[in-house]
C-alpha cells in the first residue's frame, strides 16, 4: 500500500511516498480504516523533525499522520460502535496506538474513532479530529469559559484557532485573536473573532490588559508575553509551551499545558456541534498524497486558514 513514511529526522527532504508499505491489520480493539482523506497537524511536523525523539523514539521507516477520514474495512476482536462500512473519522498516530494516518490503510485504537457526523464529507471529516477536539477540551473542559469572559487566542486563522473562536463565541466570550496579515485578520473577523490584532502591525501586549484567559499555539515571545495581558487568577494555556513557573507566580495567573486526548466522546460532541452548525469546518487546500512535500511547506509556512488536507482518492 501507498504511506508517507520516513527514514530520518529532519526536514521536508526526508519524506517519501512508499508504494510497497505494509497494510496494517485490525488486532483486540482496534479498527483499520481505508483512508480517503488525511489532515496535517503541527504534531505531525514536530514528529517528523525529531522534536519528540526522547519522548517517543520512532522505528524506521515510520509512517507519519495523526488525522484520517475514511472507510472501516477491518474490525478486531471487542470493538463496538463502529462496524465494516462505516464513515469514520479520527487519530491513527504512531504515538497514540495507531499506525499512522498517512497511508492508504490506517489501524487505530476504536477509541480514538467516531462515525462522521451526517452531512460532513470525508475531506472535511478529516480537518477535525485533533484541532476541534484540542478546542473543545480547552473551551468546555479545562478554561470552562462562559459569557462575558474574554478570551484571546493566539494564531486565530490555524486549525485549532478557527474552531475555538467560534466555539467561545457559543459560550458567549468576547474574544481578542492575533493573526498575521490583512488576510488573516479578515478570516478571522468573519469567523466571529470581536478583535483581531494583525501581530505584524501591532504589539497585543501593549493593548491588551485584564483577560480571564489565552489560548496559545504560537510559543516563544508571543507566549510569555501573555502573561501581562491576564487578570490576576486567570489562565493561559498552550499547545507547545510547558507551564512557567516564574511568569506563573509573578503574575498571580494559572499556566497550562494542553495535551489533546482524542476518544469516541469528544469526536461525537464535536460531531454534535457540527450537526447543529456552531462549528463549520475550514479546509484550505488539499493536496494529492504525492505531493506530501509541497503540503507541509504550505502547513509549515503560517499561510494557512483552517487545514491542510491529503487526498489518497
Amino acid at each position: 500500500m501507498k504511506a508517507v513514511q520516513i527514514s530520518r529526522y529532519g526536514d521536508v527532504g526526508v519524506l517519501s511516498v512508499t508504494q510497497d508499505a505494509l497494510r496494517p491489520a485490525a488486532s483486540g480493539g482496534k479498527v483499520v480504516v481505508e483512508v480517503k482523506f488525511a489532515s496535517l497537524n503541527p504534531a505531525d511536523s514536530m514528529l517528523r523533525m525529531g522534536y519528540m525523539a526522547k519522548m517517543a523514539p520512532l522505528t524506521f521507516p515510520a509512517t507519519l499522520g495523526t488525522d484520517l477520514a475514511g472507510v472501516v474495512v477491518e474490525t478486531g476482536a471487542g470493538v463496538s460502535g463502529l462496524s465494516n462500512g462505516d464513515m469514520a473519522y479520527g487519530t491513527a498516530s504512531l504515538l497514540g496506538g495507531g499506525t499512522g494516518a498517512f497511508a492508504q490503510f490506517a489501524g487505530a485504537p476504536a477509541g480514538t474513532l467516531a462515525k462522521v457526523p451526517d452531512g460532513l464529507g470525508l475531506m472535511e471529516a478529516a480537518a477535525v479530529p485533533l484541532t476541534a477536539v484540542s478546542a473543545l477540551e480547552i473551551i468546555d473542559e479545562k478554561l470552562k469559559v462562559r459569557k462575558g469572559q474574554r478570551l484571546l487566542i493566539h494564531g486565530g486563522s490555524g486549525g485549532i484557532g478557527t474552531i475555538a473562536i467560534q466555539l467561545a463565541k457559543h459560550r458567549g466570550a468576547f474574544v481578542t485573536t492575533t493573526v498575521l496579515g490583512a488576510s488573516a485578520a479578515a478570516y478571522a473577523k468573519a469567523l466571529g473573532a470581536d478583535a483581531v490584532i494583525d501581530a505584524q502591525k501591532e504589539s497585543f501586549e501593549t493593548t491588551l490588559s485584564g483577560y480571564d484567559f489565552v489560548l496559545d499555539t504560537v510559543a516563544g515571545e508571543t507566549y510569555r508575553k501573555s502573561f501581562a495581558v491576564l487578570k490576576e487568577g486567570g489562565s493561559i494555556i498552550s499547545m507547545l509551551e510547558r507551564p512557567n513557573t516564574e511568569l506563573m507566580a509573578q503574575f498571580g495567573v494559572t499556566a497550562l499545558f494542553q495535551g489533546t486526548q482524542v476518544t469516541s466522546a469528544r469526536l461525537d460532541a464535536v460531531s454534535d456541534l457540527i450537526r447543529r452548525q456552531i462549528i463549520k469546518v475550514h479546509v484550505d487546500r488539499v493536496f494529492p498524497v504525492d505531493q506530501v512535500k509541497d503540503a507541509f511547506q504550505a502547513r509549515e509556512s503560517g499561510n494557512v486558514r483552517g487545514k491542510i488536507v491529503l487526498s489518497f482518492t
